[in-house]
């Protein structure tokens, strides 16, 4: 029961992919070449969402893990937060904000949750993969479209 709340967390966060689309405006955006394909997107989010859910369960069965959970809550916050301020608004630099706020919380989390199970850090790891990518993305289209 626990695994499918921190699963219905991810799809709100999810949710806000269907509802706020890239469109015409990131479409004329200057991007680095280093852009991903399209299709990279959905699937890369879907395992990761799917990750990011079976890692909160298993931290709920680590004792000494609220701290990591916390962490957890806050990054998901972040999380469903930039597509709406990125897509939605257009706000390029606040999405850098929040991207870079979203990194560092999901950094903090990958090593406490290391320190407490090899298993969960390493489930979190590709997460951190893929902000870093994000985030990369992100300040390339920063400074090349202002």
């Amino acid at each position: 029961m626990t695994f499918y709340i921190f699963l219905i967390a991810c799809c709100a966060a999810a949710s806000t992919g269907i509802i706020f689309k890239p469109g015409d405006w990131y479409a004329a955006l200057q991007k680095p070449g280093f852009t991903p394909p399209n299709w990279v997107f959905p699937v890369a989010w879907t395992t990761i969402y799917l990750l990011l859910a079976w890692a909160g369960y298993r931290l709920t069965l680590l004792p000494g893990s609220q701290l990591v959970l916390a962490l957890w809550a806050a990054q998901i916050a972040l999380n469903t937060l930039w597509t709406p301020v990125f897509f939605g608004a257009h706000r390029i630099f606040a999405g850098m904000a929040i991207l870079t706020l979203l990194w560092l919380t999901v950094a903090t989390m990958v090593v406490m949750a290391l320190q407490l199970d090899l298993v969960t850090g390493l489930i979190l790891f590709p997460y951190l993969i893929w902000l870093s990518i994000a985030a990369a993305l992100n300040f390339s289209i920063l400074r090349h479209n202002r």
